[in-house]
């Protein structure tokens, strides 16, 4: 005799995701806990570079949260001993190498005419017999002369040489020399047996860094990838279908939102991850946290701007504005600079003050102190609440 089925309990209803579960998921899964050099590169998938050090470049600025002990500079130094690259993705930075693969052989837009390859194929001889070279180098055997950069301004034109081989897969940045990068010749390989699958895996690394994404910046991202894989430009836009099907949404205030599956922004712990207790960061501009400025302003209510490039007298909060994240709020901004070996911050608030709770005041100290660490500085930093 059979027994009677149990009456079967009721399921829980699923809660609707918020802003602010998004947003806490969002510090807890970018903000991990420090972990080695090379292991924060592979979990970040992508470090984008800037050469503006104020008071260090971005990439250190970045990594300085992800990295245990990290110090200004430690990304450059052991550049040649990691299986890392510096190439473009959707911006210029650094990947690891089995993730650049996947963009080449690259197929730029431009295309050179037969003399430019002439000049391209003799350069990477020379770089070829001497291993690794410096631009002047270049320079001095070949006198290709000046040329108009980017800018407006005149450049090497064996400089410029040298960066069109660079992103065309000829040569690889091998370091640098008081950040100048040094080329020797990039090994070569074949193209991605199945351009479907490499598309996806960039895409991949792409929401790994971002997520949690608005829909309208998951279309604006993926259509950049065409920097790093010009070739694939319709593939990428074909690929969308594909992404969203194997990423998880949900609609927020109107928005759909999109994350890698088997991550749950209703997760408690990323709510107590993004509180951090009173510890105070300051991000870069570029950050991962902070790239996206729709998500920004999604997030944090207020419209973040890079000014560095903006004339000082339409500057809003300064030259190179560094965000300041405290208790899961991006409430301010901090502008440092270092005089006669001390780090001085500058700070702004976007309700116009300082926080009154002292454990704010605490949390800044300490941040400052950490940076002064991270630049290898000995004196106390100053404070400056501007």
């Amino acid at each position: 005799m059979s027994r009677p089925l149990r009456p079967s309990r009721p399921l829980r209803p699923i809660q609707p995701i918020t802003l602010t579960q998004l947003r806490d998921h969002a510090i807890a899964r970018t903000l991990f806990a420090p972990t080695t050099l090379p292991k924060a590169i592979a979990r970040m998938g992508f470090v984008q570079a800037d050469p503006i050090r104020a008071p260090a470049r971005a990439q250190d600025l970045m990594l300085r949260h992800r990295v245990g002990d990290y110090r200004a500079g430690m990304l450059e130094a052991r550049y040649p001993r990691l299986a890392i690259e510096e190439d473009f993705f959707i911006n210029y930075g650094f990947l690891p190498r089995a993730t650049q693969c996947l963009m080449h052989p690259r197929t730029p837009e431009t295309v050179w005419p037969k003399a430019r390859w002439a000049q391209a194929h003799a350069v990477l001889d020379f770089v070829k017999a001497r291993g690794v070279v410096h631009p002047r180098e270049v320079d001095a055997e070949f006198q290709h002369g000046k040329t108009k950069n980017w800018f407006g301004g005149s450049s090497n034109a064996s400089t410029q040489l040298l960066d069109g081989m660079h992103y065309r897969g000829l040569v690889r940045t091998a370091g640098r020399e008081s950040g100048i990068r040094l080329y020797a010749a990039r090994d070569m390989h074949e193209p991605p047996g199945d351009v479907a699958v490499a598309v996806d895996a960039l895409i991949d690394v792409l929401v790994r860094c971002y997520a949690p994404l608005p829909e309208r910046s998951l279309h604006e991202w993926v259509s950049r990838l065409r920097y790093g894989a010009p070739q694939w430009g319709k593939q990428f836009r074909a690929a969308l279908p594909r992404t969203k099907a194997r990423l998880v949404s949900a609609e927020v205030d109107g928005i759909r939102w999109y994350w890698p599956a088997g991550e749950n922004p209703a997760s408690r712990r990323h709510a107590n991850a993004a509180e951090d207790l009173d510890r105070v960061r300051l991000l870069a501009p570029f950050d991962p946290l902070v790239w996206d400025r729709r998500r920004f302003e999604a997030f944090w209510g207020w419209s973040y701007r890079f000014e560095a490039y903006t004339p000082p007298a339409r500057r809003l909060r300064g030259y190179y504005a560094l965000p300041l994240l405290w208790r899961g709020a991006v409430i301010g901004w901090a502008n440092a600079s270092v005089k006669d070996g001390t780090l001085t911050l500058q700070t702004g608030h976007v309700s116009g003050k300082a926080p009154g709770d002292p454990a704010f005041a605490q949390g800044l100290n300490d941040e400052a102190r950490r940076m002064s660490h991270f630049l290898a500085l000995e004196r106390e930093p100053q404070l400056v609440d501007g």
